[in-house]
């Protein structure tokens, strides 16, 4: 269970999904039973039946930054910047970046982009650039006017006007991220509402979803992976309410890895959890033993990701790969404008 290749499946490529659903909560749900394995097919908005009174729904709130950047070196050749690290290197306007272009920009080069945005290339490693980056006006302002959504690399076109929304939750609120908590995604106001009526506690938690979650594993045994650290922020408010409900026999049900994960990360020994800030580097793969976390909801990940080990470790391995043969053989959507699962006990 620690070979790559038991995490691998396969995959039409025509299942990807390229675009998302006209209405979100539409999506396909797919229930699969946490200890007996058993798979249940639904549609999304059918979750609110499927939660209880004294339930914690826990959210990732954060907010995709449109930080790639479309412009061109000094020398005219074009030049791509992803901004990788927003919300830490926002105070001094220094961040890690992505950079595409024929040639590799050299330390001291300048990038130009439009409305009077400028970069200049501090330092080159192996895979990022540091930039520091000034403008005419605030750096948010400006990328909400030139900036582009940072799709993942399996959909394959450019980002559309739709996608400054489609690629966002409707209860993001902090910036900071480069890829959307795509079990999110699902959502709407209304489900959150009827869930809330319903006497589900919904809290939110911030994790800044980085560059690791495309980095492939490329190491044979998963044990020598060595995860990206990511920023999060918990809070007083969730952490009352999640350990009140472990206290009084309800779930806690994790939307998403980043929300897993976050919570697992501030977890003790008893299964309670304490707020703070900072940065979340836990890899969980099979054999980690969860203390906070009761149910998930998340999407369909990509073979041999850490996602999946993730889900894996919850469910067990046999179990996670045998729903997703289903959903293939069933034509679900994958990936982040695709469908979901549901994992627990309901």
């Amino acid at each position: 269970m620690y070979d790559l290749s038991d995490y691998d499946y396969q995959l039409p490529e025509v299942l990807i999904a390229q675009r998302p659903l006209a209405q979100r909560d539409q999506s396909r749900l797919l229930c699969l039973h946490r200890e007996t394995g058993r798979r249940d097919h639904r549609r999304f908005g059918d979750i609110a039946s499927l939660m209880n009174a004294g339930d914690v729904l826990v959210l990732n709130n954060t907010r995709v930054v449109p930080g790639r950047l479309l412009g061109r070196k000094e020398s005219g050749g074009k030049v791509e910047a992803l901004i990788l690290d927003y919300a830490q290197g926002r105070r001094d306007q220094v961040f890690q970046c992505l950079i595409r272009s024929s040639k590799r920009p050299k330390p001291g080069s300048r990038l130009i982009f439009d409305r009077g945005l400028e970069g200049r290339v501090i330092t080159v490693s192996d895979t990022t650039c540091t930039v520091a980056l000034q403008g005419e006006e605030p750096l948010d302002r400006t990328l909400e006017a030139i900036g582009h959504m940072p799709l993942p690399p399996y959909i394959h076109r450019e980002d559309a006007p739709d996608d400054r929304r489609s690629y966002q939750t409707v209860y993001a609120e902090q910036e900071g991220a480069i890829a959307a908590p795509t079990a999110g995604l699902h959502f709407t106001r209304e489900l959150l509402d009827r869930l809330a009526r319903k006497g589900v506690t919904v809290v939110y938690l911030t994790l800044h979803v980085g560059y690791g979650t495309f980095v492939p594993v490329r190491v044979n045994d998963i044990r020598e992976h060595r995860m990206h650290a990511e920023w999060f922020t918990l809070s007083e408010e969730a952490v009352r309410a999640v350990n009140g409900a472990k206290a009084a026999g309800g779930r806690v049900v994790a939307v998403g890895t980043t929300s897993i994960r976050t919570l697992e990360y501030c977890s003790g020994a008893n299964g309670g959890i304490t707020p703070g800030s900072g940065m979340c580097d836990l890899f969980i793969y099979p054999g980690y033993e969860f203390k906070v976390v009761d149910a998930v909801i998340t999407n369909f990940h990509l073979p041999q990701s850490t996602l999946l080990m993730l889900v894996a470790a919850f469910a067990g391995r046999e179990n996670i790969l045998r729903a997703y043969d289903e959903a293939v053989q069933r034509k679900y959507r994958f990936y982040s404008y695709g469908d979901a699962m549901l994992i627990g006990a309901f």
